[in-house]
């Protein structure tokens, strides 16, 4: 007796923890359940984004490295009746041939109402970015050619807003063409092209790229 006595109280806290941890886990259990209703039911579809514009005003193509300075028009649209989004810690930044060309840079983060639409104008720039020879060379093709396919990227993080009720944290990456095309006017950004990318020897042409037409960006959440 004294040895069952004197772990009785042993028992009755085991099965009070035990009591509290199945309520405690059926209670998560429950709150998962109601969340994940409300998430199917409201379904958030992922915003849209267009690249309104892109300005290049210059790039110097000094092998193999490349510099050069641009500023992008970028509008997102929430495209939902109930769900707000917020867009947290979002960076641009632009390549060639899956090459990045540009430092990164974050865009202000914001709260994105219900059909919402929100644009940023963010200033890239790339000082003697190092790049394969065959990225340097594909470039100045290019260029000879009278156009180059950039792609202007963004990388961050968004949230879903329903009420009071804010989600957690889930990946956001866009990517969008932009397509800069040679223009008869000296319209757009000017820039100079090296001897190596076919002008002669000892002599630079100036070569005016303009950002051909907006377009629709891929996203993927």
């Amino acid at each position: 007796m004294s040895k069952g006595g004197k772990h009785h109280p042993d028992w009755i806290l085991r099965r009070c923890c035990g009591s509290i941890a199945a309520c405690i886990l059926t209670l998560a259990v429950l709150v998962g359940f109601i969340v994940l209703v409300i998430y199917l039911a409201i379904h958030p579809s992922k915003p849209s984004f267009y690249l309104q514009d892109v300005q290049l005003r210059n790039i110097d193509l000094s092998d193999p490295a490349i510099s050069l300075n641009l500023q992008v028009t970028i509008a997102s649209r929430n495209p939902n009746d109930r769900v707000g989004i917020y867009y947290k810690t979002l960076h641009v930044f632009t390549t060639y041939r899956d090459e990045p060309i540009t430092v990164p840079v974050a865009l202000p983060a914001i709260y994105q109402g219900h059909k919402d639409v929100s644009v940023w104008s963010p200033v890239m720039s790339g000082e003697s970015v190092p790049v394969g020879q065959y990225v340097a060379d594909a470039m100045k093709q290019d260029i000879g050619a009278g156009y180059v396919l950039l792609h202007v990227k963004v990388d961050g993080r968004v949230k879903w807003k329903v009420g009071s009720w804010v989600s957690g944290s889930y990946h956001i990456f866009a990517n969008c063409p932009a397509l800069l095309a040679a223009s008869g006017n000296n319209i757009g950004g000017a820039f100079a092209m090296s001897a190596t990318a076919g002008v002669g020897a000892g002599h630079n042409a100036t070569v005016s790229l303009k950002f051909a037409q907006a377009a629709d960006c891929t996203v993927e959440v």
